[in-house]
């Protein structure tokens, strides 16, 4: 039975890379490829085999087994399933460390891009250990930590993305996972130090096949479980940083290939590992031949970077695996504790939070491109300052009034989330909620161009609505860690959506980026009509403030109490879905806020809830009137998009949170 599987897997990876030969702009197909095969190639189709389609079709043969591979390895070593280079966050910082390296101007050559993205990897994996180590390693707790590094390597990466505006189009293509090559020189290259290690991984087989049983009986049975662990992960590393190197970050190979492969009925790595390389080439060289199927690049579409494609794919499937993994959380609440909450007069707290949200105001009207002195800014408030100053004020100020509103729905929004899933890391970013209603918003731009301006707001709503509840019935019961990384599996799909409505419909790339980073550009007064609604529910929440308090005991005393539970967690998760859509219609994807918001104001006034969202209404203005105001004074008259700046700041903070005992 294994010789047939593996035979089969096999012929169907060689039938793949014919097709995959066959794909292209030049009017070479199958047919020709196979009669070049045969040695009756024309000298046209040898050229273009030669010069374009085998460096392509062998750098996803590369990734496909280095991603397959690492993926084996990685879930062997720490005997989960959802474990792979992405979603442990080695991909994101491969992928950062060699952004990093191109953005300062360094032409390090492939052996020093590898090592680079080996480092950047490296560093990843040690942040993730020291994210769980100490605590209960559950998988959640484990995911939720590769989950938090990858955004920090992706929200790096962007902010390079944003400033160099001359390559964002060559780095987003690179940063979604790309197989266009200039030559064959890379792909041999690596795939040299990609064959050694998959060489290498079998002889930890063995190994890997007594940790399944557990710590403490591979030890007993003669495994040096402290040397084979560390050696698993860091030749995994290896090998996805070389998959980085050649093509970017691909995400979700390295997890779903070993998982098919053990649905196979392979589960001893020695044919695991090798089976889980051939398969991830499989499904990377699928992948790509989709893309081009999808959008011809004769049709003049652009390229679809393979990346996405895999994320349409991997998505789902990290959803539905993230909906068996067993947290353990589901009675006591998440696996992350929050902080004891410091008593504090509530109006005090409220009125030095006003003062803070008024000094951001006033700050961030004089500061920008064009700074203004206090004496205008003054005369301006008068009524007699100069046409400059009027217009510089005139300016700012819509977008300061945009930036206070959408932080203050965004923190109510993560408090009504945060309140149903019983999660501190529920952010409505990290639910997918946001990535559903972005997908709705392009989807409208772009099927109805000449949509009125307030469709924009209703599909971007419904969206958001439509991705929690999605989120909620695949969840069933709320477990706080599971619903956090269904959510994420919700986040990915949605924004591979959005990146493929960008490229097929051939949009600005730096605009399209800004808009999904969050920007409060040219927002003018009328966006504040967008976020009217967000507005009422949020005032609803706090009025139903007790309802919200009970959902913290759990499921017998609110029940007891008169409490309908189910129809309560469905409203207030809604009304959490309606605030997070609607503001991302009006300033895009602003992440962390949710997040951030609600955990300080807890700190300060405690856990009841009308105390508690008005707290974080103000700490959300606060904080993204300052990121507004950072984004576009610091790198001046370069604009960081407001989403970035609160990634890069709420980043360390969900750190921070994970770490806390």
């Amino acid at each position: 039975m294994p010789k047939l599987i593996t035979g089969g897997v096999a012929v169907v990876l060689c039938a793949v890379i014919v097709v995959h030969l066959g794909l292209g702009a030049a009017g070479v197909g199958v047919l020709d490829v196979l009669s070049f095969v045969a040695g009756n190639g024309d000298e046209n189709t040898r050229n273009v085999l030669w010069g374009s389609r085998i460096p392509r079709t062998l750098a996803g043969l590369v990734v496909g087994i280095a991603l397959g591979v690492s993926g084996a390895l990685i879930q062997g070593a720490t005997r989960n399933p959802l474990a792979a280079p992405d979603t442990l966050g080695v991909n994101a910082g491969a992928y950062f460390a060699v952004a990093a390296l191109a953005f300062a101007g360094v032409n390090a050559g492939v052996f020093g891009n590898g090592g680079v993205a080996f480092l950047g990897g490296l560093a990843a994996v040690a942040l993730v250990y020291l994210l769980t180590v100490g605590g209960v390693l559950t998988p959640g707790r484990v995911l939720l930590a590769g989950a938090t590094v990858s955004l920090i390597g992706m929200a790096g990466a962007e902010f390079l993305q944003i400033l160099d505006e001359h390559q964002t189009r060559g780095l987003f293509f690179w940063g979604n996972g790309s197989l266009m090559q200039t030559g064959l020189d890379r792909p041999l290259v690596v795939g040299a130090v990609v064959l050694a290690g998959a060489a290498l991984a079998p002889l930890l087989a063995r190994s890997l096949d007594l940790l399944s049983l557990g710590d403490e009986t591979a030890q007993a049975m003669g495994v040096q479980v402290n040397r084979v662990r560390p050696m698993a992960l860091s030749l995994a590393v290896v090998l996805a940083a070389a998959a980085v190197t050649v093509a970017g970050p691909i995400g979700f190979v390295g997890l779903i290939a070993p998982v098919a492969v053990r649905l196979l009925g392979i589960h001893g790595h020695s044919l695991l590992i090798p089976l889980a390389g051939l398969t991830a080439a499989t499904l990377v060289l699928a992948a790509d031949a989709a893309a081009q199927v999808a959008l011809p690049p004769s049709a003049g579409y652009g390229e679809l970077p393979v990346g996405i494609v895999t994320a349409l794919i991997g998505g789902p499937i990290f959803i539905v695996l993230a909906r068996r993994v067993i947290t353990g959380d589901a009675d006591r609440g998440a696996a992350v504790v929050v902080a004891q909450a410091r008593k504090s007069r509530f109006v005090t707290a409220l009125v030095i939070g006003c003062g803070l949200l008024a000094v951001a105001a006033v700050v961030g009207l004089r500061v920008g491109d064009m700074d203004i002195s206090w004496s205008d800014l003054a005369s301006v408030v008068t009524g007699s300052g100069q046409e400059m100053a009027n217009a510089v004020v005139s300016f700012r100020l819509p977008r300061i009034l945009v930036a206070a509103g959408a932080g203050a729905c965004l923190a109510i929004a993560g408090v009504a989330v945060q309140s149903v899933v019983r999660n501190p890391l529920a952010e409505p970013g990290l639910m997918g909620i946001t990535g559903g209603a972005s997908a709705a918003a392009m989807l409208v731009i772009l099927v109805i161009p000449s949509a009125p301006v307030a469709v924009l707001p209703v599909a971007a709503t419904a969206g958001g609505v439509l991705a929690m509840v999605i989120i909620v019935l695949i969840a069933r019961q709320l477990d706080p860690t599971r619903v956090v990384l269904i959510g994420l599996g919700m986040a990915a799909t949605t924004m591979a959506l959005v990146n493929v409505m960008v490229v097929g419909a051939q949009m600005n790339i730096t605009a399209a980026l800004t808009w999904l980073a969050g920007s409060t550009y040219a927002r003018d007064l009328s966006t504040l009509g967008w976020l009217l609604l967000p507005a009422v529910v949020a005032v609803m929440l706090i009025v139903g403030g007790r309802a919200v308090n009970m959902l913290a005991l759990g499921d017998d005393l609110p029940r007891s109490l008169g409490l309908a539970l189910g129809r309560t967690r469905m409203l207030v998760l809604c009304g959490g879905a309606l605030l997070a859509a609607g503001t991302a219609a009006a300033v895009g994807t602003v992440g962390f806020v949710g997040l951030v918001a609600p955990h300080l104001a807890r700190r300060i006034v405690g856990t009841a809830t009308h105390r508690l969202m008005p707290m974080a209404a103000v700490l959300g203005a606060v904080l993204v009137v300052v990121a507004d105001t950072v984004g576009r004074s610091v790198l001046a008259p370069t604009e960081i998009p407001v989403g970035i700046v609160t990634a890069l700041l709420g980043t360390p903070y969900l750190v921070w949170l994970l770490r806390a005992k």
